[in-house]
């Protein structure tokens, strides 16, 4: 029997990401669930480690890994339509779970039992709310990129996320944001100290 769950993620590098806006450099879903991954996992041994927290880090990366799974079928509704209204909104988000459920289906009964719970988040759990902090952290970053790169579209983008994140009033967030986050509009040599 043939399954073609992994044929389908590997479609994650043709789904573009920033539709809508002029971009110096096209990101697709694929680099960004990385750059999620990555943060989220920061994210999270964070706030176990400076703050206390006790979230299993294991299934905070593995969440992000697998966070927009759905958009190999669904494509990437770009964020000032997904969030237009409350009814888009919310028949976007069914949209996704069905397409996410649709993906987690096409996985080998020996596998589902492990996998399917990746693929379908628990969205009300702390892992979760990191690596939504960390999908937001990721387009904070692509708005520095693209802005170093003397792209004024991504201005507004950036204020917007920067409030978003501040509001969330998580501490590994602004941990993150005072030690990190300066170091990524940085060129090579001033990061080397050159």
């Amino acid at each position: 029997m043939r399954y073609d769950f992994y044929a389908y993620l590997d479609r994650m590098k043709y789904i573009r990401r920033w539709q809508l806006m002029r971009s110096q450099r096209d990101e697709n879903i694929m680099e960004h669930s990385q750059s999620v991954a990555m943060l989220a996992h920061a994210l999270a041994v964070i706030r176990n480690k400076l703050f206390g927290g006790n979230v299993n880090v294991e299934k905070t990366v593995l969440y992000a890994m697998y966070h927009e799974i759905s958009e190999v079928l669904t494509g990437d509704l770009p964020t000032p339509i997904k969030y237009y209204n409350h009814s888009i909104r919310n028949a976007y988000k069914d949209l996704e779970r069905s397409a996410a459920e649709r993906m987690a289906g096409m996985l080998p009964e020996e596998l589902k039992e492990e996998l399917s719970p990746c693929i379908l988040a628990d969205e009300d759990s702390e892992e979760y709310k990191l690596v939504k902090a960390a999908d937001r952290l990721s387009a904070y970053v692509k708005c520095l990129e693209e802005l170093r790169a003397g792209n004024g579209e991504f201005e507004k983008a950036k204020k917007s996320i920067e409030e978003d994140l501040h509001a969330r009033k998580m501490p590994e967030v602004e941990y993150f944001f005072e030690h990190f986050i300066p170091s990524f509009s940085l060129t090579l040599d001033e990061l080397e100290g050159l």
